[in-house]
């Protein structure tokens, strides 16, 4: 664990374990913006803890060939499990997530209940995967983030966190500009401008120009549903 993460403690409102291969990726991107004035600030923790600490063996071996041949390697059951327990007791109340191209897709609706408790257990594969017993023995739950896979889940499990930790009280500057993001409605979200008025022959649209709050409120509104129409139907179909 780096240097960076000295700010945990078990005072923290919401703390995130991440169980790494590679725990030197940490904090990265999380230590910096909001999340990482938010680190700084006592408003959640993490803490990144090296799975290989639990290996078997000289070699602190962690992966073996899998069962019935094939490619590659696999996380070993008893290996995982081991770094689960040290860093996960049976009191613990936080989630077990699991990074995986074979989970559920992560939705705006399972990120705000996530980071309304007490925080996370993150789960990062690596090689072909983890083995399937330690997923059923320690009740991880596979989550995805897109259509694709990753050489690992660590990028995965900071998306996770970071999306989850800009939703933690008093993170971002204003609460309102959670509410009207995308996904949060089941529509994608409206366009913005600023200034200048006028850039390279494109004018800011004159209705929000005019201080007419309610002809604002109805064009954002109607430019939510045809960008949602047009890129994302299925938003519209679910709803």
């Amino acid at each position: 664990m780096t240097a960076r993460m000295s700010t945990n403690d078990a005072s923290a409102p919401w703390q995130a374990t991440v169980l790494t291969l590679y725990p030197e990726m940490f904090p990265g991107p999380l230590g910096v913006s909001l999340s990482g004035d938010a680190l700084d600030r006592g408003a959640w923790a993490l803490t990144a803890r090296n799975i290989r600490g639990h290996g078997l063996g000289r070699h602190r071996s962690v992966d073996d060939t899998p069962a019935g041949g094939g490619a590659g390697m696999v996380l070993r059951c008893d290996v995982l499990a081991a770094a689960i327990d040290a860093a996960s007791g049976p009191g613990d109340p936080r989630p077990r997530l699991l990074m995986s191209p074979r989970g559920r897709p992560l939705t705006q609706e399972r990120v705000r209940a996530l980071a309304a408790g007490p925080g996370l257990v993150v789960v990062c594969g690596r090689f072909e995967g983890v083995d399937e017993r330690v997923i059923a023995g320690r009740g991880l739950e596979e989550v995805s983030i897109g259509d694709y896979v990753l050489s690992g889940g660590e990028i995965a499990a900071m998306v996770l966190i970071d999306a989850c930790v800009r939703l933690l009280p008093g993170v971002m500057g204003k609460e309102a500009s959670g509410v009207e993001e995308s996904f949060e409605n089941g529509r994608l979200e409206y366009p913005h401008y600023t200034r200048p008025r006028d850039w390279e022959g494109r004018a800011i649209p004159e209705v929000l120009t005019g201080g007419n709050h309610a002809a604002i409120a109805r064009w954002r509104a109607d430019e939510a549903l045809r960008l949602t129409r047009e890129r994302r139907p299925d938003l519209l179909d679910r709803a």
